[in-house]
């Protein structure tokens, strides 16, 4: 334990005793030590001597950064974020977060950001030069103007440091008039001042002021309405929905066949009484739990086309022409039905559906002579499949389905299989 605290104090003196990195504003890399710093400049020490800098020269002051040597020679580098006699917290350049076994670290070293020895040593000398210059250059001109140095109205002096920022020029008194070094040189008219510079600057321009700028953007910003907020059209994701409700339109080719030789026995052939039916339908879906199966009750309405044949029963009178039969009915089924989607979350998504039904069908029979309600009833099932793609947050698909109905009485020669497409129209909530 006592050789684990030596190494981790050891270790924690390494990493204290770094510098800190400069970024300067033309790629210059500068590492040494800040001894103080104003708004305006930054005092730093370095290897080759201290130095004054401009803080509008320095581009942002990089984050410490330390490199370690792992045993077997791998190395890591980025900022420690927290350390232990046990465990180590790095922060590597991507963000990700490291944990490192106290025991695996050989040494940690200040990470120096790939700096050029000979370029920070040549930018420090250069600017330790510049700095004796301009001291020499300030010392002698307070030399020659000691007694007509002018001090800041109100009695305020300026700082040396923005001396060293702005160049500043000591003012002079000629014949008892302040003259600055631009005013002994030449007069410069001023110019105008635009209404964007008044107002940068906190002055009235003669047009506007800064005060009634302002005032004017506040009474507009109160005066405009806000704008009304847009429907969100964006489509529920799949797995917050657990309801499904669609209604379906479409048609079916019924195949029925009457047999008609309970009316009329010489009638042997069978009647097409079928034809393409309008067939609407819905049905209100559950999701069974979070999986792709939904399951819910169904139903569906229909009409049975209008046809006509000769109507042999009718006795051979002269005084009766072109005797004929009409049918026409209708069907609807209740039941049950599932729907399993195999591509929930893709734009246009597949699913599989079967049902179960008990159907109800009405055949109605007019004759010449006698007219008649044929039914046949009893169970049906369905399978198929379909597809739905959103719009905004419905969904506009197509299903088609093989219907299995058995039929009975005087239609159970009719096919008992038969083809039902549908557009549909559903919501997912």
């Amino acid at each position: 334990m006592k050789k684990n605290f030596l190494v981790v104090f050891l270790l924690l003196c390494t990493v204290t005793a770094f510098a800190e990195t400069l970024k300067m504003k033309d790629g210059t890399l500068i590492s040494g030590s800040i001894l103080s710093q104003t708004e305006y400049t930054l005092n730093l020490a370095t290897s080759y001597g201290n130095i004054t800098l401009n803080q509008r020269e320095i581009e942002q002051i990089l984050p410490d950064k330390h490199r370690l040597i792992l045993k077997g020679g791998t190395q890591l580098v980025g900022i420690i974020l927290d350390m232990d006699e046990f465990n180590l917290k790095l922060q590597t350049d991507d963000g990700a977060t490291v944990n490192v076994d106290m025991p695996q670290i050989v040494s940690i070293e200040a990470y120096d950001y790939d700096m050029g020895k000979n370029a920070q040593q040549e930018f420090v000398e250069h600017k330790i030069e510049q700095q004796t210059a301009a001291q020499a250059a300030a010392a002698q001109q307070q030399t020659q103007h000691t007694a007509s140095t002018v001090e800041a109205a109100g009695g305020l002096t300026f700082d040396s440091d923005i001396d060293q920022v702005f160049d500043a020029k000591k003012a002079t008194v000629v014949n008892g008039q302040v003259q600055t070094p631009a005013a002994q040189v030449k007069t410069v008219s001023p110019q105008p001042l635009t209404d964007e510079e008044a107002f940068l600057k906190g002055v009235k321009s003669g047009a506007i002021s800064p005060q009634e700028v302002a005032a004017a953007a506040k009474k507009e910003l109160s005066e405009k309405k806000p704008k009304k907020e847009k429907k969100p059209t964006d489509r529920p994701l799949e797995k917050n929905t657990s309801k499904y409700f669609a209604v379906q339109a479409g048609v079916m080719p019924l195949d029925l066949k009457l047999d008609n030789t309970s009316r009329v026995p010489t009638q042997t052939e069978l009647i097409d009484v079928g034809g393409t039916s309008a067939v609407v339908s819905a049905k209100f879906l559950w999701r069974v739990k979070e999986s792709n199966l939904w399951l819910g009750p169904t139903a569906y309405l229909g009409n049975i086309a209008n046809n006509s044949f000769p109507d042999l029963s009718t006795p051979m009178d002269p005084t009766i022409t072109d005797p004929t039969v009409t049918t026409s009915g209708r069907f609807m089924a209740l039941g049950a039905a599932a729907n399993y989607y195999l591509t929930p979350s893709s734009p246009v998504s597949f699913y599989l559906t079967t049902s179960a039904n008990y159907e109800m069908l009405t055949l109605n029979y007019r004759g010449e002579m006698s007219s008649s309600s044929i039914s046949s009833n009893g169970l049906a099932g369905a399978v198929g499949a379909g597809l739905e793609t959103w719009v905004d947050d419905l969904m506009l698909g197509l299903e088609v389905r093989q219907s299995f109905a058995p039929r009975s009485k005087d239609l159970k020669k009719s096919a008992s299989s038969n083809t039902i497409i549908q557009a549909q129209l559903s919501w997912k909530f």
